[in-house]
């Protein structure tokens, strides 16, 4: 195996992967936290978690943005972007159907993959993940355990770079040393600390709850018993997942490469090799946008036939325009609004905001528009289920030039210069329970610039030092020879453990 990293572009971010073995299914590993490929080569047990998968499959690998070889992030990472850019890897190494496998972080963006492009995922495995975290309102017996973690990661991010994740992600190994420097290694080249603390605030912010019951493709839910996510956000994954299968294993380390993995990945192997059957499609997370123009009624009236038919056609070719640049679709003309469909909320919001400003300063009108993401039925190119009829009762609710949201859709976009202000709670005509609305808006934060990256071989590691980027460099070089990279690997632990010893003698 000679892993070659290239980059995925989605709009200006780089995302680095690499591909590894010729199996007959395709895997994506979407990690947690922070990752930096070409360090995965240089650790023996990466290296044999990583081959493994390998043996089976052909693995994609990659590092989210503001990690490891992808470029800096501008901000605080927002779900729907990061879903956007695994996109975008899998359409660069040609993926047209692809298992998943998510581990702790990584799998709520796995989740979010799943439900919204069914029609790409054969099968979902998830290890130490979550869907949100706990709070008042979910898993609230688990808050202590909630308050330990937050406040080891503080005590994590002020000493970054020394290894103090494996007293939380590997605690049986606390005393080793040689793990230790291998993994202060790891967080230094892997991220900046400023970003490992957005990384973790995006983290906590996450809830894809809402995104379960929309899952269909074949789900294994593996966890180990006492590692740092407690075995109940696994249980309740299990539990919400139609079908989904529950593996529970002894343990303590949160990294699945590290403590007994073997059973674990026998249980994947079998799982994803056997998973492979085309399951149909007919449900999919979809993010709908509608739009109406205010007061149609009267100002049909008021301009007469001809000039309203005029001003219809006018209108729609302004809705196909900013949704199709925005990357969605409109599915139908509805009169005096249109109903349009997307891949991803924050995209949607943006031609909503877009539509409604336009109209304004072309057309002289005023458009309300409503965003919701929920699981809808496919008919075609039509879209079906209460989720459709929720968006457009959004819509109606919305005042004249206001973009109104669902919470939903407020929860994936997290992280973006997305500004949302809060309209209170509202019961929908012809929809049970109560709904909270928020008015989007372009924010306050407008363009935002990623960092300029810190060095070719660690874009993400400004405080590196000059041995790190030197082991870096050594990583790229070893990762095109297996053997290399583990023997620099191995050295690295030899010299770790002999420093250690002078220094305790």
């Amino acid at each position: 195996m000679r892993p070659k990293t290239g980059y995925a572009r989605n709009d200006d971010i780089r995302i680095a992967y690499q591909v590894v073995g010729d199996g007959p299914i395709d895997l994506v590993m979407t990690p947690g936290y922070v990752s930096h490929l070409d360090l995965w080569w240089m650790l023996p047990e990466t290296t044999r978690f990583m081959q493994r998968l390998a043996s089976f499959s052909r693995l994609i690998l990659y590092d989210k943005r503001g990690t490891g070889l992808s470029d800096p992030a501008p901000g605080l990472p927002a779900m729907d972007e990061r879903m956007e850019d695994l996109h975008a890897v899998l359409d660069a190494v040609g993926s047209e159907h692809t298992a998943l496998l998510g581990f702790s972080e990584g799998g709520p963006l796995s989740m979010l993959f799943a439900a919204t492009y069914p029609e790409r995922t054969t099968a979902l495995a998830l290890f130490g993940s979550f869907a949100r975290f706990p709070g008042e309102d979910y898993l609230p017996h688990l808050l202590p355990r909630v308050d330990e973690v937050l406040a080891t990661f503080a005590d994590i991010h002020e000493h970054w770079g020394e290894g103090r994740m494996l007293d939380l992600f590997a605690p049986d190994l606390a005393h080793d040393t040689a793990m230790r420097e291998s993994l202060g290694l790891y967080e230094r080249l892997a991220a900046s600390p400023a970003m490992a603390s957005a990384l973790l605030q995006a983290a906590v912010a996450i809830d894809v709850t809402h995104v379960l019951s929309s899952i269909t493709c074949p789900t294994l839910v593996v966890h180990r018993r006492d590692e740092a996510v407690p075995l109940d956000a696994g249980r309740d994954l299990a539990e919400r997942i139609p079908g989904a299968r529950m593996l529970e294993l002894p343990g303590t380390s949160h990294l699945p490469w590290l403590g007994e993995s073997e059973t674990m990945l026998d249980a994947l192997e079998e799982f994803f090799t056997g998973a492979q059957v085309p399951h149909e499609v007919t449900r999919a997370l979809v993010t709908m946008l509608f739009t109406d123009i205010v007061g149609s009624t009267d100002l049909a009236g008021e301009l007469g036939d001809a000039r309203w038919r005029s001003l219809l056609e006018r209108h729609d070719a302004l809705v196909r325009r900013e949704v199709t640049q925005a990357g969605g679709a409109v599915v139908k003309s509805m009169g005096d609004g249109a109903f349009a469909r997307f891949d991803g909320p924050a995209r949607a919001i943006r031609a909503a905001l877009s539509i409604v400003r336009d109209a304004q300063d072309e057309l002289g009108v005023q458009i309300r528009a409503g965003v919701h993401t929920g699981e809808c039925e496919l008919l075609g190119n039509d879209l079906g289920g209460m989720a459709v009829h929720l968006g457009a009762r959004i819509a109606a609710k919305a005042r004249g030039g206001e973009v109104l949201v669902s919470a939903a859709v407020r929860d994936l976009v997290l992280g973006s210069p997305i500004g949302f202000e809060d309209r209170g709670v509202h019961e929908l005509k012809g929809v049970p329970g109560t709904w909270q609305l928020l008015a989007a808006s372009e924010g306050v934060s407008g363009v935002r610039t990623a960092p300029e990256a810190a060095y070719p071989v660690a874009p993400n590691a400004p405080s590196s030092t000059a041995s790190d980027r030197a082991v870096a460099r050594a990583a790229k070089i070893g990762r095109a020879s297996p053997r290399l990279s583990a023997q620099f690997g191995h050295a690295l632990r030899r010299t770790t453990r002999a420093r250690g010893a002078r220094s305790g003698s």
